[in-house]
């Protein structure tokens, strides 16, 4: 897969920057910005994304290790979901811990 990423230099810096912004967006954002403020963090996630890229290309495993980071977060967000879907179990009326 290094071989793969290393042979495909572009295509390998678009998929960090796109890992680096929605692990930034899913995990840091808590509102929105001003357009210029807005512009300002992805020109420096950009750069970010570069130096990324530079270890990448020195075969240490940056994407795999973002991707397992998404797929954490996906599976977060599945449980949280799944929960709100089941109501937590107290729709019944019982509340065992509760007084």
């Amino acid at each position: 897969m290094q071989s793969w990423f290393h042979g495909h230099p572009i295509l390998t810096y678009i998929i960090i920057l796109a890992l680096t912004i929605y692990i930034f967006n899913a995990v840091f954002r808590v509102g929105r910005l001003p357009i210029l403020k807005e512009v300002v963090v992805h020109l420096v996630m950009a750069l970010g994304s570069f130096v990324l890229f530079v270890l990448q290309f020195d075969k240490l495993p940056i994407i795999q290790c973002m991707s397992v980071a998404v797929l954490m977060m996906a599976m977060l967000r599945g449980r949280q979901l799944y929960d709100k879907f089941k109501g937590n179990g107290k729709r019944d009326g019982s509340d065992p811990g509760g007084a």
